[in-house]
């Protein structure tokens, strides 16, 4: 049986007549940067995720870039970022010339943990950017305490975690100053190509955000500042558009398949129950805690990526990788090792968390579209492979 870790010619085949409609429509009317298609998806989707103001760019990276633009974070400004994420995270700090001090995680949500956040803070500190990573949203009401204590600006890193909830039912991009999502086609929202989305509720925040988007010109040749070119296409807006209606109904099977890889692995024998941290005889797989139910809010954990940790993590690849399942580790070298910042003092602290996750996580196959059978298949792969070690 074939199991991909991620199926898009699924999802595509089902939205088909809607999407090519959309598309042949921005073609038609070669409106082809922003115009009619991003303005209405700005406001659907600010509606969506309870914020007052949403605006599409060109990509994550972009989103989080222009964020940090837009608050003037610069030369000598630290920011704090987890050491465990995408590179993106801790990449657009460096790219401003300011510099990534990085903390250590959860070691049960792999988020940023907030008394890490807390040590770090110097008379330096501008901004802390918490990652609500593989889509779950991280401890945000200790970090914007903390922050609110040093007065710290708060950017969440919303780019795995659209539509994921806060125990406060707030959703993730409304729960700091500022928020970046990514709409790369592999995330739970996913456009035809590189997209992003900036979201606030500071009016003078998205003024500047929205110049800024633009080169930094309030007017055709007029520049108030130095921005950059970060506009989403409009045929970004139209797919986004008509997947936006489809993504709580996305999102709840992706959470249904998860609880079911859970019970599944547990009743193999390869675990006993989810949010351990410590692999021993009962538990040669640790599972992500099924937080969204202990806090009684549905989304809480979106399923971006269904993360286990492993053991023997290179071996189980090569074996499920024969029987034609997906598999992906997220992300197997933290920041404080990668060879960009070595130069950096917070590089040379230590990161145990980080460091065991890096040597343990794997994705498995999840999306809307996968069959219990196919879901079965995986559990069953990865008990055979733990049966004949």
């Amino acid at each position: 049986m074939n199991v991909p870790i991620l199926d898009l010619q699924q999802q595509y085949a089902a939205l088909k007549p809607e999407l090519d409609a959309a598309l042949l429509r921005v073609a038609e009317s070669q409106v082809l940067a922003l115009g009619p298609e991003v303005e209405a998806f700005e406001q659907e989707i600010a509606d969506y995720l309870g914020v007052k103001h949403a605006l599409g760019v060109s990509s994550g990276t972009d989103a989080l870039l222009l964020a940090l633009m837009a608050l003037g974070v610069g030369p000598g400004d630290e920011v704090i970022v987890p050491t465990f994420s995408f590179f993106a995270t801790a990449g657009v700090v460096s790219r401003l010339n300011a510099v990534p001090v990085f903390v250590d995680i959860d070691p049960v949500t792999f988020c940023m943990d907030p008394e890490q956040f807390r040590a770090k803070i110097s008379d330096k500190t501008k901004a802390v950017m918490p990652v609500h990573l593989y889509g779950q949203v991280a401890a945000m009401r200790e970090i914007n305490a903390i922050a609110a204590e040093h007065g710290i600006t708060v950017v969440e890193d919303a780019a795995q975690s659209i539509g994921a909830m806060y125990d406060d039912g707030r959703r993730a991009g409304a729960l700091g100053k500022v928020a970046g999502f990514s709409f790369y086609p592999t995330k739970n929202l996913g456009a035809f190509g590189d997209a992003g989305l900036v979201t606030c509720d500071d009016d003078d925040l998205y003024y500047m955000l929205k110049i800024m988007r633009i080169h930094g010109g309030e007017q055709r040749y007029v520049h108030r500042v130095v921005g950059g070119n970060f506009r989403m296409d409009a045929l970004q807006g139209a797919v986004l558009r008509i997947k936006l209606q489809h993504l709580d109904a996305w999102t709840d099977r992706v959470i249904e398949l998860a609880g079911m890889y859970s019970q599944l692995i547990i009743k193999a024998g390869l675990a006993e129950e989810e949010g351990l941290t410590d692999f021993d005889a009962n538990n040669r797989v640790l599972l992500p805690a099924a937080v969204h139910r202990d806090s009684g809010v549905r989304h809480f954990h979106v399923y971006h990526q269904y993360v286990l940790r492993v053991q023997q993590r290179d071996e189980l690849i090569g074996f499920l990788r024969e029987r034609s399942v997906g598999a992906g580790v997220y992300y197997p070298i933290p920041f404080h090792r990668q060879e960009c910042f070595q130069d950096l003092p917070s590089s040379r602290d230590a990161y145990p968390v980080s460091d065991h996750a890096a040597e343990h996580v794997l994705a498995l196959p999840i999306y809307p579209e996968m069959s219990e059978e196919q879901l079965r298949f995986v559990v069953d792969s990865i008990a055979a492979f733990y049966d004949r070690a």
